[in-house]
């Protein structure tokens, strides 16, 4: 298991929460935290990667920030 945040760019209100939260759902998640501007996700390295977890956030159609 891991937990990591994501910095989310552009994000502004509880509609951007949500269409990220929706794209979060369709992927295998342990847990996920969703706020304005960030995402702490913890998920199953063996199951997920984090490129899929930033693709989700990117299909949603927000940019996360690289560390």
């Amino acid at each position: 298991m891991k937990t990591k945040e994501f910095i989310i760019e552009s994000m502004s209100c509880n509609h951007c929460v949500m269409a990220i939260k929706n794209e979060l759902s369709k992927i295998n998640l342990v847990d996920s935290n969703v706020q304005i501007g960030s995402a702490i996700i913890t998920f199953n390295e063996s199951t997920i990667t984090e490129q899929q977890i930033i693709s989700a956030i990117e299909e949603a159609g927000y940019k996360v920030k690289k560390d």
